[in-house]
């Protein structure tokens, strides 16, 4: 008689791995409360490099910043980031799995320049989120393919609405934010973000400072500039850019003297 491989599994075991009772083993196999447990998972690696990611929307700018450690003292501190550029105008954070990372920037990239070349101007903010997170979400319902172990925080300057925040996940769920993170803190950030959404009409310093001091408090340490990661668009200056250890040492500071 032909049996399921969910039968089939031994009663003991069935037990031992607990609610999951094998429906984790493939990714296109719902559990009967509905649940996709390798997707679940995925969300999970997400907090792997015990980093955590936040992204910030001013009223004409957005921020976005992450931790950096370097694993290896024999590794060049330069090589190491969890921020690229994906056209002149948009850039990303990424949080989790660094090789899924640059894979999905890769991709990203490639579907920004197939954009332009296509229609002949710079793909917006939200398009190429939403293309982003459709093939995200491919990744979920086919048994050939993983999730990412990673997700994505997209900034950039819109011609219409202005600053643009989005956040594309393992799931292929992606939505605007005024304020998000990402990573082992996600929570803790999110509620301490929640308690300053009413106030978020920064200018760009300020948007800065309140994305470093939020990080500050959720990994409860205080960062030299050599251990985070900030980039930036604004009205005044619609292109990604990565601010220097300098721009980020006066910011530090800027917080030290507020303090």
């Amino acid at each position: 008689a032909v049996c399921s491989s969910i039968s089939c599994l031994p009663a003991a075991a069935m037990s031992s791995r607990g609610s999951s009772a094998g429906y984790d083993r493939a990714l296109t196999v719902f559990s009967p409360e509905g649940r996709l447990y390798q997707v679940e998972y995925a969300f999970k690696a997400i907090n792997t490099d015990n980093v955590t990611s936040i992204g910030i929307r001013g009223k004409d700018c957005a921020v976005v910043i992450t931790q950096k450690k370097i694993p290896d003292k024999l590794l060049v501190p330069e090589s190491v980031t969890h921020i690229f550029r994906l056209t002149e105008h948009i850039g990303c954070v990424m949080t989790g799995m660094i090789a899924d990372s640059r894979a999905q920037v890769a991709r990203a990239r490639n579907e920004a320049a197939n954009f332009q070349y296509k229609f002949g101007y710079e793909i917006p903010v939200d398009q190429l989120a939403r293309r982003v997170a459709d093939l995200t979400q491919v990744k979920t319902q086919r048994a050939s393919m993983r999730p990412f172990g990673c997700a994505m925080m997209l900034i950039g300057m819109d011609d219409e609405r202005g600053p643009q925040l989005f956040k594309c996940d393992p799931a292929g769920y992606f939505v605007g934010y005024k304020a998000t993170s990402a990573g082992v803190k996600m929570t803790e950030a999110n509620n301490l973000l929640e308690k300053k959404v009413k106030k978020m009409d920064y200018n760009l310093n300020q948007a800065v400072q309140e994305a470093i001091s939020t990080l500050s408090t959720v990994a409860a340490m205080d960062f030299r500039p050599s251990e985070i990661e900030v980039a930036v668009v604004s009205k005044d200056d619609p292109k990604f850019r990565i601010l220097t250890e300098d721009e980020i040492d006066r910011h530090l500071s800027a917080i030290a003297e507020r303090d």
